[in-house]
């Protein structure tokens, strides 16, 4: 049995376009995962993307492998850590647009497994509807934390959190404030409201 594997179409130069012979023949005249300048876009209110990656310093050429949105201040926004091969540092990127509100969760199993991966969450706010799902693997050779982070913007509280949990329990919370981080119990209206560098019990 023969196999016929297309060849590749002219190479237009005025384009960069390198394709010669075999793909694989990529890997070893051009390497496609170094001096690439990293992006960051901006979600404008859900309508388009705006590219900030100059204006926020996030555009180096490193080799970034990972990144994770994580609120390493704990000032309620999430800001931005990025993973490089090679021995290159570890970056750590301030979000420093104005404050908002916000809401932090954490999730203690009972019926469902102990740290609640896997459930579903959705708050509403005024009418709208945030929806939020707890896997902490969730990005290329990297791992988020159990915390999950709702924006709120200029809410106070959020009116109502739905957790689905996955032993299929649905809990509802009402009337949540805002700027908190709440541990939430599977099957329990008890809500622990904690502050950064408080032990949570296990």
């Amino acid at each position: 049995m023969s196999c016929n594997i297309p060849q590749p179409g002219p190479v237009d130069k005025e384009l960069n376009e390198f394709w010669e012979g075999s793909p694989w023949e990529i890997f070893h005249q051009h390497n496609l995962s170094a001096f690439e300048r990293n992006r960051l876009f901006l979600n404008a209110g859900g309508r388009k993307f705006v590219d900030i990656s100059y204006v926020s310093g996030a555009d180096n050429d490193g080799d970034a492998r990972s990144s994770l949105a994580v609120d390493v201040d704990h000032d309620g926004r999430l800001d931005l850590v990025v993973r490089q091969s090679g021995g290159a540092p570890l970056l750590v990127y301030q979000n420093q647009f104005s404050q908002r509100h916000y809401l932090k969760v954490t999730l203690r199993g009972t019926e469902s497994n102990r740290l609640g991966i896997g459930a579903r969450l959705i708050g509403s706010v005024n009418g709208q509807q945030i929806v939020r799902e707890v896997y902490p693997i969730d990005s290329y050779l990297s791992q988020a934390s159990l915390v999950v982070h709702f924006g709120l913007n200029q809410a106070e509280h959020m009116d109502e959190l739905v957790v689905h949990w996955p032993s299929g329990v649905d809990q509802r919370i009402q009337n949540l404030p805002a700027d908190r981080h709440v541990v939430i119990t599977e099957g329990s209206q008890d809500i622990i409201f904690t502050t950064p560098g408080q032990l949570i019990p296990p």
